[in-house]
């Protein structure tokens, strides 16, 4: 893990305030890059440019060839020259070149295996509130959407807990919100879903509310799941000796588009964009 512990690298995934999601994630990241099969990738991934391929020959290693395939989806090989491999599997890659070198009268019967050294060709985006935003590489390693979250160095403090995936399946464009926090809590990792080429992982900003007038510390604060009128005012700072919490005011915008003044108590629940008024005491 380049140096660090299991609890420094801990920060990189969520904001301060989530050490617990911090954690599984991190270490459900760590486990698929411990145990997943190292073949796994041969097997089934279909090479396209970008990607890095190494070619060997059984008992003719003059012939072991490293090379990254090109735009134009193939690579050059001893003998053969450019050889179109983009849009094969990695056995099919390297029954075909041993095809070329047996019709070439190069060597007759001719074992070639084609292992994948980096696969560049299957790509995500990784947008908005993450730590670093841009583009990432899918293997069998990383291509669940916590592991891609995990590489883009996690949901930056700013983050919603929920982000949203779209993408293309059969044909047709698909939209995903997956609450990460939320999968964790309930333990239910189904909505940790795998990653195709070309879909897009959006971070949204997280909600906040607005708090001034007589308290402490007036500004924006995140807004948590079933923030009351009280937390609110706890968050910030609590009142100031002058403050009361009778007359406490919210102003919200409707659907509609109109602003509400509305009384509130203190069990009452703060919404998005809500913006409170905590007013001075009359005596």
């Amino acid at each position: 893990m380049n140096g660090l512990t299991k609890a420094q690298a801990v920060a990189w995934l969520l904001p301060p305030r989530r050490a617990s999601w911090r954690r599984l994630l991190f270490l459900c990241g760590i486990a698929l890059l411990t145990f997943a099969p190292a073949s796994s990738a041969n097997n089934r991934e279909v090479l396209g440019p970008g990607d890095t391929i190494r070619i060997t020959v059984f008992q003719n290693p003059d012939l072991t060839t490293e090379a990254r395939i090109s735009e134009q989806g193939t690579i050059a090989f001893p003998m053969l020259g450019e050889i179109p491999l983009a849009g094969q599997r990695p056995v099919d890659a390297g029954a075909r070149i041993a095809d070329l070198l047996k019709r070439g009268r190069l060597i007759t019967n001719a074992q070639v295996n084609v292992a994948v050294v980096q696969l560049r060709s299957r790509q995500v985006s990784v947008l908005g509130q993450v730590v670093r935003p841009g583009r990432y590489a899918l293997d069998d390693t990383s291509s669940r959407l916590v592991d891609v979250l995990a590489v883009a160095g996690g949901i930056g403090p700013a983050g919603d807990d929920t982000v949203v995936v779209t993408g293309t399946r059969d044909g047709k464009t698909t939209r995903m919100e997956v609450d990460v926090a939320a999968m964790y809590r309930s333990g239910n990792l189904s909505r940790n879903i795998e990653l195709q080429n070309g879909d897009t992982v959006f971070v949204q900003r997280a909600p906040v509310f607005y708090i001034y007038g007589e308290v402490q510390r007036s500004g924006a604060y995140r807004l948590e799941p079933a923030t009351s009128v009280m937390n609110a005012v706890s968050l910030g700072g609590g009142l100031t000796p002058r403050g009361t919490t009778r007359g406490i005011k919210i102003h919200r915008k409707a659907q509609d588009g109109t602003l509400q003044k509305l009384d509130v108590n203190l069990t009452d629940t703060v919404q998005a964009n809500d913006v409170i008024y905590i007013s001075e005491s009359l005596f």
